[in-house]
């Protein structure tokens, strides 16, 4: 062991903290462990063992996704928790779209300066979010990279892998005219807009994080951060209740109008009716404050809508009960009509 300070700390990376850190996240990490792992944080590689006797054809589905500049905001705020729980449920969202189960999560922290209290708490928040979505943190990567991030900055990087038989994936192609869009309720912002959030809040309203504009139920702090909503329980409840869900969309990134056609057949279009759902008072705070045309809201935020499930429209309401069985808000908001090639893939009204 050295007796004085490394070169290396003098130039910014204290390994011994980062030694450190990983002795505490071992704890936080085996608290999500499920069947399957085989090995602790710390090695070179996380090791899991897929039981495939489960499966007639097991195929992995793997996303990665990051937070984007709601991070500025936890750092303003600095509250880190929900961050964790963001970046989880970004990358097991869209995993769960295809029908899989989430197997386990990576995470990559990439920091100016390590803060280990920080660190901590964004994996507290990270296995958080494994605990909800049932899947392991079987590994990450902590970076100190002084010169790339200001002190006090950060990003951060998941990576999930599920798995599902190839005979049950869900990819759309089975969705046909009738078939009805049931919406999941989203809990606020999720993880998406944030850039245009924090022009329109901090730049142009002059506004605290301590505000609670007319019309908020929460002060800012609370409505920015809230994390974002993992359904990987109710979705994969409804698969195991046999229900023939068709097609699933994560509300992400592009909205309504850029997510919705990933999953819709060429021939088919969605029809999508305004007012079918309530929606959270922090969008129509946004649009009226910072004049928003509509069409924009719904490309750029989910507008109380995290998720749409496509089902035939006799299953409908029994996936209407199941949902409000497992605590889920959940909405009749569209419906499927046949699609002429010069027109949109997805019309709101």
């Amino acid at each position: 062991m050295p007796t004085k300070a490394s070169r290396y700390a003098e130039a910014g990376v204290d390994i011994e903290a980062a030694n450190r850190l990983v002795d505490r996240i071992k704890k936080i990490a085996a608290g999500t462990f499920r069947r399957g792992v085989i090995t602790e944080i710390g090695g070179f590689a996380g090791l899991f063992a897929l039981d495939i006797d489960r499966f007639q054809e097991p195929v992995l589905v793997s996303s990665t996704d990051g937070v984007g500049t709601k991070i500025k905001i936890a750092v303003m705020a600095d509250s880190h928790r929900g961050i964790g729980i963001d970046l989880v449920a970004m990358c097991v969202n869209d995993i769960v779209v295809t029908g899989a189960t989430p197997l386990f999560f990576l995470d990559y922290l990439a920091f100016g300066k390590l803060n280990e209290n920080v660190a901590l708490e964004l994996i507290e928040g990270i296995a958080a979010g494994c605990k909800e979505a049932e899947c392991a943190l079987l590994g990450g990567e902590t970076a100190e990279m002084p010169g790339m991030y200001a002190e006090g900055d950060y990003d951060c990087v998941g990576f999930s892998v599920g798995v599902v038989d190839r005979g049950s994936i869900i990819d759309g192609s089975e969705i046909a005219v009738g078939d009805l869009l049931i919406g999941l309720a989203s809990n606020g912002l999720h993880s998406n807009g944030f850039s245009l959030v924090r022009k329109i809040i901090f730049e142009e309203l002059k506004l605290s994080l301590d505000d609670q504009p007319e019309g908020l139920p929460s002060p800012l702090k609370e409505e920015l951060l809230r994390p974002t909503k993992i359904y990987v329980k109710s979705v994969l409840g409804l698969l195991r209740n046999g229900v023939p869900v068709k097609g699933i969309v994560h509300i992400t990134g592009g909205g309504f109008y850029d997510n919705i056609p990933r999953v819709l057949p060429r021939g088919c279009k969605a029809i999508i009716k305004k007012g079918s759902w309530p929606v959270p008072p922090i969008f129509e705070f946004l649009q009226k404050a910072g004049n928003i045309p509509e069409d924009e809201m719904f490309r750029t935020f989910n507008c109380g809508i995290g998720m749409i499930l496509i089902v035939p429209e006799s299953q409908a309401q029994e996936v209407l009960l199941l949902l409000k069985g497992m605590q889920e808000e959940a909405f009749v908001i569209g419906h499927v009509e046949a699609r002429n090639p010069e027109e949109p893939s997805v019309i709101i009204s």
